[in-house]
């Protein structure tokens, strides 16, 4: 099975696809598609990783993603409720090849701008997810009315970009089958000790051929990006599990030594991880 490019299974009399992410159909390679994505979290958490980005996603988190740029959503198995998804993928051309360049449709410029590399939407989050949850139930006519209201409203919005304009390439054939080994195993086993050694047989590479392929990929060392994972873990933790010590967390979280952890803790989200907690729990 190709795991890049991804297809999306679109019928073929439809413009624009709506899908519902639910438990087994629920896709956790890292992949990329032609189409743009808009992706609601009704359930669940876990980690994101798109383009150089690595993150958490929690419950009405609300994602948009360019074409082609590759991502994974991976379910966090240390929390039991399961992971729910709606997500809505659509090219820009698929209502003809200059629809959105109308002059009625210039306020959209900037979610098409912006989508290339990936954003979260941190406002407008109520009346989209509104929409957004019930969608799937409208009719073709309704869900086109109410898309280019969901265009509107998240080009209206505040946004985080997520990855950085030199991770922008389209990964193809066996180089997408490597790269998304590499993600798997590693969100799989952060928890436990990962030499460079370990990676690069999965990469099947040296250890040195390994570290030049990855940060040309992905514009990051394989040490910072599992560190970038690990962290995410231990804020979850830190947010959800008030009965695990900070020790605890750190080796929950592959930090075999505490003071190392406090450390790349503090440098990631500028606070120590007593702090972070005690912000969360107010």
């Amino acid at each position: 099975m190709k795991v890049l490019p991804f297809t999306i299974p679109k019928p073929k009399n439809v413009t624009m696809y709506i899908e519902h992410y639910k438990g087994e159909n629920y896709y956790e390679k890292l992949h990329q598609h032609k189409e743009i994505q808009i992706s609601l979290v009704i359930a669940g958490e876990g980690t994101f990783a798109i383009g150089d980005c690595v993150g958490s996603f929690k419950k009405n988190d609300i994602f948009v993603l360019g074409e082609n740029l590759p991502h994974v959503f991976k379910r966090d198995a240390a929390f039991e409720q399961e992971t729910e998804m709606v997500t809505l993928f659509f090219a820009k051309n698929c209502f003809g090849e200059d629809f959105f360049d109308l002059p009625e449709f210039e306020c959209f410029n900037d979610f098409f701008d912006d989508a290339v590399l990936g954003y979260k939407v941190l406002s407008n989050k109520k009346d989209i997810s509104h929409i957004f949850s019930k969608i799937k139930s409208f009719s073709k006519y309704q869900q086109f009315i109410n898309f280019l209201e969901v265009l509107r409203l998240i080009s209206g919005a505040e946004k985080r970009k997520l990855s950085s304009l030199i991770n922008l390439k389209k990964y193809a054939g066996n180089e997408g089958k490597r790269m998304s080994d590499i993600f798997q195993y590693t969100m799989e086993n952060f928890h436990k000790e990962i030499s460079l050694h370990d990676v690069a047989d999965i990469a099947n590479m040296t250890p040195n051929a390994f570290c030049r392929y990855f940060k040309q990929r992905t514009t990051k060392t394989f040490v910072n990006f599992l560190i970038d994972i690990r962290i995410g873990n231990a804020c979850k933790l830190l947010t959800k599990k008030n009965d695990l010590s900070i020790t605890e967390i750190s080796y929950k979280s592959g930090f075999n030594n505490l003071a190392n952890f406090n450390r790349k803790f503090k440098f990631i989200k500028g606070v120590t991880p007593s702090e972070y907690r005690k912000k969360s729990n107010y």
